[in-house]
């Protein structure tokens, strides 16, 4: 079938690409270290993680024309003309979603503040949370919900179509950590991923985990779904990245803490967030989002 074989040719291009792209992504770093010297000592896994990204997207457009899109607005790309208000809107629910996670687990006690930072790196952090949050929300909506999910959706009833988008983008986001102490060569990429891809064997790391990011992704594509565009789930995405960012970077886990229920910096991988998710999936059913006419499907 023309949309599964074009869709898992997809994948294994970004996984098995990105993997060996990362080291040559690694080297050029390396050789800009005088300019960007944070970029340079950033660890190896983070490279591989930004090539997956690159690949994906580079992959796109190809992608978008195998499942029958033929342009931008097709993919949800529209003119940004009157469309500030949902923008503002998704970009409100998500700000407020992920705040409750953060200010229950720092009532509690599980999350604490990290002391010691200095003005200067508040508010640096806050801007790169901002910066980190514009760019990756419209770079992966774009990639996700209006790439793969609309792409999908052409030829298959869009509920199918939204779980299966939904679970890719859980899969590319669920890579964990993993530590490279050797030299950098040409095939580290494809040493390191399996390792990254361990938590899908790791019961504790695969729920709530993997549940809480199928269910963002729900969550964006329906957003998609409801208002006919991009601009409500990048400004719902931009709200949950600022979030992920700042969290991790002004908190810690006490030693204390059970991080499978609270979740440790990356916010979303424990139980806390998954009903804070469920529960914003309530309220996102009852917000008067303009529904749209229902995506055709492509003749086979």
């Amino acid at each position: 079938m023309r949309p599964l074989r074009a869709l898992v040719i997809y994948l294994a291009v970004v996984f098995i690409g990105g993997a060996l792209l990362a080291p040559w992504l690694y080297r050029l770093a390396q050789i800009i270290a005088p300019w960007f010297p944070h970029v340079a000592h950033s660890p190896f896994h983070r490279f591989v993680d930004r090539s997956l990204l690159l690949v994906a997207l580079l992959g796109l457009w190809p992608l978008m024309r195998a499942l029958g899109a033929t342009s931008w607005p097709e993919a949800g790309l529209v003119p940004p003309h009157g469309q500030w208000k949902k923008f503002s809107g998704g970009l409100l629910l998500g700000f407020v979603s992920l705040a409750v996670v953060a200010g229950i687990a720092l009532g509690s006690g599980n999350r604490i503040f990290i002391h010691g930072m200095t003005a200067h790196k508040i508010v640096g952090t806050i801007f790169s949370a901002v910066a980190t949050a514009a760019i990756v929300a419209t770079l992966e909506e774009i990639l996700f919900r209006g790439g793969i999910f609309g792409g999908l959706r052409r030829w298959f009833i869009w509920p199918l179509a939204l779980l299966a988008s939904s679970l890719i983008y859980a899969a590319v986001h669920f890579p964990q950590r993993a530590e490279w102490t050797g030299a950098v060569t040409w095939n580290s990429g494809l040493i390191l991923l399996p390792r990254m891809l361990g938590g899908f064997v790791d019961f504790y790391a695969l729920v709530p985990g993997f549940f809480n990011l199928t269910l963002a992704g729900i969550l964006l594509g329906l957003a998609y779904q409801r208002t006919g565009n991009l601009f409500f789930s990048i400004g719902l995405h931009a709200g949950w990245i600022f979030w992920l960012k700042a969290y991790g970077a002004f908190t810690t886990s006490p030693p204390h803490a059970t991080t499978w229920f609270w979740g440790t910096g990356r916010m979303v991988d424990g139980w806390l967030a998954l009903w804070v998710l469920l529960f914003t999936l309530v309220i996102f059913k009852f917000l008067p989002l303009r529904p749209t006419r229902e995506p055709f499907m492509m003749s086979r």
